[in-house]
């Protein structure tokens, strides 16, 4: 196969509006997600469904980079996984059948968010889970498990997914790393940066051979009426000030 290199494009001229701001939107995601350290070379995934009823959904060409992603070179494609644009970019086979099982079976999962990071997949190796006894673990209102059953390519493998996943918003798959869903991409991101964190501070804390501190209930309590307080909403917030961080050092994402 040849050599993959990143397009680029000036305007948005092949696209309306609103399909363009939410390439720009998921472009975005991918830089971050690369600043951050949440990459795996060309591997996983961000989805980000574009508005109209057709369920339309972008996702980077397999083969490129995080740091190469841009609004232009994202793929669209239709929950059966066929191509819908003019772009003709390989996808990853793995990619569609995790994100276009969510995408079709949640109304309200119009992005989704999937990493391999060393804590997490840690904590996906582990019987017992999330230890749920830090800081971050509190604000996780529910976190799902997804048993691993091989590389995620056979579509069989679709409605035990979704069963897994059920209402939650958080899903570790077991043996495999952390996935997230969200309305948009602020929440997404939120959810799987907390769920990140959470198993980060575990694996610190539990490889200290030193009995870790139980956190009591009023703990998740108050945890959840902070996350749920009425126009609490920082999410979209932190992703903004992230795209800031980008733009400092390489707004190209958005060509």
């Amino acid at each position: 196969m040849a050599t993959i290199r990143p397009q680029t494009l000036k305007d948005s001229t092949r696209f309306g509006q609103a399909e363009w701001d939410a390439r720009v939107e998921l472009a975005a995601c991918y830089r971050i997600f690369d600043h951050l350290g949440w990459t795996e070379l060309i591997y996983n995934h961000i989805t980000l469904r574009i508005p109209g009823p057709e369920k339309h959904f972008l996702i980077n060409p397999f083969g490129l980079h995080y740091s190469e992603v841009t609004a232009s070179n994202l793929v669209k494609i239709d929950l059966d996984g066929n191509n819908v644009g003019d772009n003709d970019y390989p996808v990853n086979r793995a990619g569609y059948v995790i994100h276009s099982a969510i995408h079709r079976h949640r109304d309200d999962a119009h992005c989704v968010m999937h990493t391999h990071t060393t804590a997490g997949m840690a904590v996906a190796c582990l019987a017992e889970g999330l230890a749920r006894d830090n800081f971050y673990g509190a604000f996780l209102p529910k976190v799902a498990y997804h048993d691993f059953q091989g590389v995620t390519t056979d579509l069989a493998e679709q409605a035990d997914l979704v069963k897994s996943l059920g209402q939650a918003n958080a899903l570790i798959l077991r043996s495999h790393g952390l996935l997230s869903c969200g309305e948009t991409p602020a929440k997404a991101f939120s959810v799987l940066w907390t769920l990140e964190r959470a198993c980060q501070i575990q694996l610190a804390s539990h490889s200290m051979n030193k009995p870790v501190l139980p956190l009591p209930a009023k703990a998740f309590e108050r945890s959840s009426e902070v996350a749920n307080r009425p126009n609490y909403e920082p999410e979209q917030l932190v992703l903004d000030w992230l795209r800031r961080e980008i733009d400092k050092h390489d707004p190209s994402y958005a060509s």
